[in-house]
């Protein structure tokens, strides 16, 4: 894992961000959504790639989505949700936006794959039904401890939380997730943020754009206040870093639907909380 995180090295050292304004330039044409349903398919779709350097291909920065199995029951799409155009339009963000050299190809792994090793950012979604088998929760407790970094994104309600705090006393029975304040520099270190955002599903925030009700309900819980949580490693570094009652992925996936949620949400909120998160991952 040490060669991986070299790319840590890199992007502290090149990361140079440009006005989030410059978003809205880049967004060009790009107004239609793929169609997805096929986890594995390589389609692109209307994302544009970039050429890289292959004698750097290990400095490169790798969007990786985990692969988990979900309990039969509860709420939660599943870890395929958004795939792939939510990552892809990270990645390609992430290129344009920062300094730091993006592969322009996400890719999906299972904890137990040993490539996990090999890069220091994973993504698990919609955890609200995620189920961890043994070595699967082994794989994540010592990825983490060797300085790896999960975030976790899209859910809502204390059924699918407590699903999620539940699966994670399997990698961690000792350490509880704490409220992170507004005040940590993850909140910061590259966009100034004013208050913890929350991203409504696209569909939530058409149906709430009059009303201003633009998170998604849950009949056991209050989901108007979006939480972001943490699990540190002794050395106070967060390792997991926990994105409730909100819902980023929506707002890279679906950037290129409506010209009004791209300039509410995706400009202002998911994109620059997402490259904070990255650069507070690979500088830690």
């Amino acid at each position: 894992m040490k060669d991986a995180f070299r790319i840590r090295i890199v992007c502290l050292v090149l990361l140079v961000v440009f006005g989030i304004s410059a978003l809205a330039v880049a967004q060009s044409s790009r107004r239609s959504r793929r169609g997805g349903g096929n986890w594995q398919s390589q389609d692109r779709g209307n994302v544009p790639t970039w050429e890289i350097d292959k004698a750097f291909e290990k400095d490169l920065f790798t969007f990786v989505r985990i692969k988990y199995q979900s309990h039969g029951y509860g709420r939660g799409g599943g870890w395929a949700t958004d795939y792939r155009d939510s990552e892809l339009n990270f990645s390609l963000r992430l290129q344009q936006l920062t300094s730091m050299k993006v592969n322009p190809e996400p890719i999906v792994l299972e904890l137990t794959d040993p490539k996990l090793f090999d890069y220091p950012f994973i993504y698990i979604i919609e955890p609200g039904a995620l189920m961890f088998f043994e070595e699967e929760a082994v794989a994540l407790r010592r990825y983490l401890l060797n300085g790896g970094f999960l975030m976790v994104d899209d859910f809502w309600g204390d059924e699918e939380y407590d699903n999620f705090a539940n699966e994670m006393k399997k990698v961690f029975p000792d350490r509880v997730a704490e409220e992170v304040p507004l005040e940590h520099e993850i909140f910061h270190c590259v966009y100034d943020l004013k208050e913890k955002p929350q991203l409504p599903s696209i569909n939530a925030a058409w149906s709430g754009r009059n009303s201003g009700v633009i998170w998604e309900p849950r009949d056991d819980s209050d989901t108007s206040v979006p939480h972001y949580r943490a699990i540190r490693d002794d050395a106070n570094r967060i390792m997991v870093f926990i994105c409730h009652n909100t819902d980023l992925g929506d707002g890279w996936e679906r950037e290129g639907e409506d010209p009004w949620y791209f300039e509410e949400f995706s400009v202002k909120k998911a994109y620059p909380l997402g490259i904070n998160i990255v650069t507070y991952a690979m500088t830690h």
